[in-house]
């Protein structure tokens, strides 16, 4: 689908902070004597220097769990049913009895896969024509607090779930504001079904997603970064299934508003539902509307 209108977000999702260096200290006395230079040490670097090396070491302790939340590449990975699976296409190789024209001191594959395959990254571009694409995504929004929308219970019991602003407003009720620029995950554990699109005997295709007006909240009242959910599709299946409602609403929406999406997710059950960061790193594709993604979470240790 090719549209025109213009992506938006709101001013504060897109500041930047800049970094200020320190004042130097002056001499005590202008006739003092300079002292000798001294050669930095390579195994004790300054206190200065490192605070971003103790941070990953802290965050790497056992204070923390990391979490993937990745399904694992390949021709069996969950994806949209209208995409071929995953393919690869041996170039080179090193192993006894390779082809000569093939022989080389390195293994190299060619792979072949859809944007939109397994966990994946959808930009704006995905639907608007003059939406950014993934190389004009910031390395700054790539990381995010991660709040968890837990509703797995909701969706057992209920395959065409659909999250709103109540279920937004109960979780706010629970564990306080959801902070600016977060990272909203639907958790619905759908990631455990072989079959995402969990299909009736009719053929009839059943599972859950995000109602329009509950992604208009958390944008327009929360200023969210972005959202993720484990199906392969924003809009629930009564959506996604009901004549004239394509391109889906809610879809449509969220990349309207010059956020990415993050599809497919994994392990949402691994995750608590506040409290922990999520990190979603992808290639800088020029013109790219969305590809396989490689998402974790860090999350504090319970006591």
């Amino acid at each position: 689908m090719t549209t025109t209108a213009t992506p938006t977000r709101t001013a504060s999702a897109r500041q930047r902070t800049a970094g200020r260096r320190g004042a130097t200290t002056p001499v005590a006395a202008a006739t003092a004597a300079p002292a000798a230079a001294t050669a930095p040490s390579l195994t004790s670097p300054t206190a200065a220097g490192t605070g971003l090396w103790s941070l990953v070491a802290e965050l790497k302790s056992p204070r923390y769990r990391w979490v993937d939340l990745t399904h694992t590449l390949s021709a069996e990975t969950p994806h949209w049913f209208g995409f071929r699976p995953f393919a690869s296409k041996l170039l080179f190789d090193y192993l006894p009895g390779t082809p000569e024209n093939m022989m080389a001191p390195m293994r190299c594959y060619e792979y072949s896969v859809a944007s939109q395959y397994g966990t994946h990254v959808d930009a704006p571009r995905h639907f608007w024509s003059n939406g950014r694409a993934l190389d004009a995504i910031e390395p700054l929004e790539l990381v995010m607090p991660l709040c968890v929308i837990d509703l797995h219970e909701e969706c057992a019991a209920d395959p065409d779930y659909v999250l709103t602003v109540d279920d937004l407003t109960a979780w706010e009720a629970k564990h306080g504001c959801i902070p600016e620029g977060a990272f909203v995950a639907f958790r619905s554990d759908w990631s455990h079904k072989a079959d995402l699109e969990n299909k009736d005997p009719a053929g009839q295709p059943h599972y859950p997603g995000w109602d329009l007006e509950a992604i208009k909240w958390l944008v327009e009242e929360r200023n969210i970064g972005a959202i993720g959910h484990e199906p392969a599709d924003t809009d629930p299946a009564r959506v996604t299934t009901r004549a004239g409602f394509y391109p889906y609403p809610a879809e449509q929406y969220i990349l309207a508003q010059d956020r990415f999406q993050i599809e497919v997710m994994d392990h949402l059950d691994e995750v608590p539902e506040t409290g922990a960061l999520i990190v979603c790193a992808f290639p800088k594709l020029r013109d790219g509307v969305g590809y396989p993604a490689r998402c974790f979470a860090i999350c504090p240790v319970e006591d």
